[in-house]
Parts: C-alpha cells; sequence; structure tokens
C-alpha cells in the first residue's frame, strides 16, 4: 500500500512532482556522465560523499514524488509499479544505476570493439569479442556435423512442417472441430515422416545420413518440437488417471509421476542410450535420437501432468454435476466441459513447463548428441580458436532467449484470447 501524504503536500503535490522529477533525473544524469564520459558533477565533494550523493538524491527524488492517486498516469505508473515504498525505491535507483554503469563496458566488448572480419583466430586482435569465431562456426551451430552441400534438406523439412503447423488457421469454420485429430495425431505423424525421409535420406535418391551427424540449433528443434507434441497428451491422460476413481488406474498414474519427478532427467537419459539396448532383442534396433526422444518425453509428461492437475481441481465440483446432470459421460464431460476450462487455467504452469523442456535440450550431449551447446562445447576445445567460450555461449544464450520469449509471449497471447471474468 502506498504511503497517503498529508494534505498539504497533497495540495500543493505539483510542486513536489517537480522538485521530485528534477532530483530523481539529476541523479540518473550524474550517473549516466559519469559511466559513459567520465565526466563527475560532484568531484569537488569527498569520494565517498561524491559516490552516494546520487542514490541520496534520487531516493529524495521518488519520495516526492510518491503518492496514492495523482491522475497522471505516467506517475502512477511508476509509484505503482517501482516505488511502493522506501524499500522498493531504493531498490529500483540500485538496479537502473547498476544497468547504467554495466551498459557502456558491455557496449565496448560485444560491439565497438569487437571483431568480426576475417575468418581465422588472428583476425581478433582488439580488446572486444571475436563474432570471427561465431561467423566462422555458425553453420556448425546451426546444423552441426551435417554435410555442408546438404543443408538445404533440413531447411526444406523446417519449412514444410512450420507450413503444415499453420495449416489449422487456414481450415472452414466447419471443419474446425476436426482439429484436435490434426494437431494430436495427424500433423505429427506427416512431421516425423518429412523430417524422417528428408533429413536422413536413403530413399528417394537421398544419401542417408546417421543421425550422429545431426546437431546444432536444428536437432535442438527436432527434439523440442517431438518432445512438446508427445508430452502434452501424456501429461494429460496421467492427470486424468491420478484422479480417477479406479483405483489401479489412480495409483499406477500415481506411481509413474512420483517416479520420473523423482530421478533427474541426466540420469533418465543415460538409462536410454546405455542401458535401455540391453533389454531390446539382438535384432532390433531403436536409433539413439529416438530413444532420447522417448525419455524426455516421459520424463517431461509427469511435470506436464501435475500442471494440468492442478487446473483440474481448481474447478468447482458444481462444473461435474452439472455436466452429469446432462447425460454426459465421462469422456464427454471431460472432453467438451472439463478439460478445456482447466487447460485455460493453466495455460502460464504448461507453458513453464515447456519452457524447461527447450532448456533441458543441451542435456543429451551427454549421450553424443551434439545440439547447439554441444556443438559450442565441440568448438570451444577446437586447438586454433581456444579462448573464445564467451562469445559462443553468449550467442546461445541469446538464441534460447529469443525462442523462450516467444514461447513466452505466446502463451500470454492465448492468455488474453482465452480469459473470462471468474
Amino acid at each position: 500500500m502506498i504511503n497517503t501524504l498529508t494534505d498539504k503536500k497533497t495540495s500543493n503535490y505539483y510542486y513536489y512532482l517537480l522538485a521530485g522529477l528534477f532530483l530523481f533525473s539529476i541523479s540518473i544524469l550524474d550517473v549516466v556522465l559519469y559511466s559513459f564520459f567520465k565526466i563527475n558533477l560532484t568531484n569537488f565533494l569527498p569520494d565517498i560523499l561524491s559516490l552516494f550523493l546520487p542514490l541520496i538524491i534520487g531516493f529524495v527524488g521518488l519520495h516526492l514524488i510518491r503518492i496514492e492517486y495523482s491522475g497522471i498516469k505516467s506517475i502512477d505508473l511508476i509509484n505503482k509499479n517501482i516505488n511502493t515504498n522506501n524499500f522498493n525505491a531504493f531498490l529500483t535507483l540500485l538496479i537502473i544505476f547498476a544497468i547504467v554503469k554495466a551498459t557502456p563496458p558491455s557496449l565496448s566488448w560485444m560491439i565497438f570493439d569487437a571483431n568480426i572480419s576475417g575468418d581465422s583466430k588472428e583476425a581478433c586482435t582488439g580488446t572486444g569479442a571475436c563474432w570471427t569465431y561465431v561467423k566462422v562456426w555458425f553453420r556448425r551451430f546451426m546444423y552441426g556435423m551435417y554435410p555442408n552441400d546438404l543443408h538445404w534438406r533440413i531447411n526444406t523439412a523446417f519449412i514444410l512442417v512450420i507450413g503444415l503447423g499453420f495449416f489449422g488457421f487456414f481450415l472452414k469454420d466447419n471443419l474446425k472441430k476436426y482439429l484436435a485429430l490434426y494437431y494430436v495425431i495427424i500433423y505429427p505423424i506427416i512431421a516425423f515422416l518429412v523430417i524422417y525421409y528428408l533429413i536422413s535420406g536413403g530413399s528417394f535418391g537421398l544419401v542417408w545420413v546417421e543421425t550422429g551427424a545431426w546437431g546444432g540449433l536444428s536437432l535442438t528443434f527436432i527434439v523440442s518440437f517431438f518432445c512438446l507434441i508427445f508430452c502434452f497428451p501424456l501429461g494429460m491422460i496421467l492427470a486424468l488417471g491420478r484422479r480417477s476413481n479406479l483405483p489401479m488406474i489412480r495409483y499406477i498414474s500415481v506411481g509413474y509421476i512420483e517416479f520420473w519427478r523423482g530421478v533427474p532427467l541426466i540420469t533418465v537419459l543415460f538409462m536410454s542410450s546405455v542401458m535401455f539396448p540391453m533389454f531390446l532383442p539382438e535384432d532390433f534396433f531403436m536409433d539413439k535420437l529416438v530413444r532420447v526422444i522417448i525419455a524426455i518425453t516421459l520424463f517431461e509428461g509427469a511435470y506436464c501432468a501435475e500442471a494440468i492437475r492442478g487446473g483440474l481441481q481448481s474447478l468447482p465440483r458444481g462444473q461435474y454435476d452439472a455436466a452429469k446432470s446432462l447425460g454426459m459421460g465421462y469422456w464427454k464431460m471431460h472432453i467438451f466441459v472439463i478439460l478445456p476450462q482447466a487447460l485455460k487455467l493453466v495455460i502460464p504452469g504448461i507453458c513453464n513447463t515447456f519452457l524447461a523442456l527447450v532448456k533441458d535440450t543441451p542435456l543429451i550431449f551427454v549421450v553424443g548428441l551434439a545440439e547447439i551447446a554441444g556443438m559450442l562445447a565441440l568448438a570451444k576445445t577446437n586447438p586454433k580458436w581456444l579462448g573464445f567460450a564467451m562469445e559462443g555461449y553468449i550467442f546461445a544464450a541469446i538464441i534460447f532467449w529469443i525462442i523462450c520469449y516467444a514461447m513466452s509471449k505466446y502463451s500470454y497471447n492465448l492468455e488474453n484470447k482465452y480469459k473470462t471474468e471468474r
């Protein structure tokens, strides 16, 4: 709760506002000038006072503009979010000052003093980042060890899969009732066939490329894509099973969820890669990539199940009773009444599970599959490029941030689209 000012201060608020904004601006200006241009407006003061004076001035400025309601939208927004009390005002100033002070050296290292020309380590002669390293290894970061002259096959496969993913947006209204069937069953099958026959090859005159050569960001997308598609329906079935009235189904679902949530993913990947083939018949072969996708799907399905179960439990009992009063059976009730409401409520939780899945994909490097983080680990040990691991990891971090931010924004848009007043 924002502290209400006295009547005297409220009546003269515009004077306080001008004084507060002036002091706050002066504090920011002082830090900016010193950080970017090494100009110290308070160099005539003792060093300790000169250091803390911007913080003190800014704190006083935020205190002066704080009021419960000013009628000025921008000021009310500041007071509501970052200036609710003295402690928040202090933290706000510290964060702003830290960002301002970190900006010049970061820009110098990443942009102004960086190198991107040339094609060898010798081209990086400055004190900034060596983006030449990323440029030279870019194809490996994107495609792994896949043959350079066959990269068009990966690009074509991704374009087809993405295009098929948008197929549902162009269906007529009378056909949209079949969208769930398309995205849950038909689309994954078509996507698998496209990726298998186009990227793997071996048919239709295409050269065979083993999955051990797949890698980079393309492998990250492939693993994430199939795991996301398969873990959601698996989690939905497990969530329904855990709430089932049949003891056997409920105990099996509970045991599955608690087992997979109780083991680390890296252990699951080792089991799928090393021990699982020992239990298969001698004449039966399952590709390592397929085993990894199955392992991650089984693992993440347990977390997805708990997110969905939270939505199922949040619905009032009246929704179940109303559906039953209409003569709906178990499956019809859940498909048309319960699940649409429950899934709408747990969109943030499901998105969080999917984000964790995408960021867990670098762990497949421990079983010999080099996605983008795995390729970075290989590139940084190359004798010709020792000492440039930082640039590679920053590049990967930016890519993962873009992917996760896009998923987060899509989740937020879904929340707004299906939001209802409760």
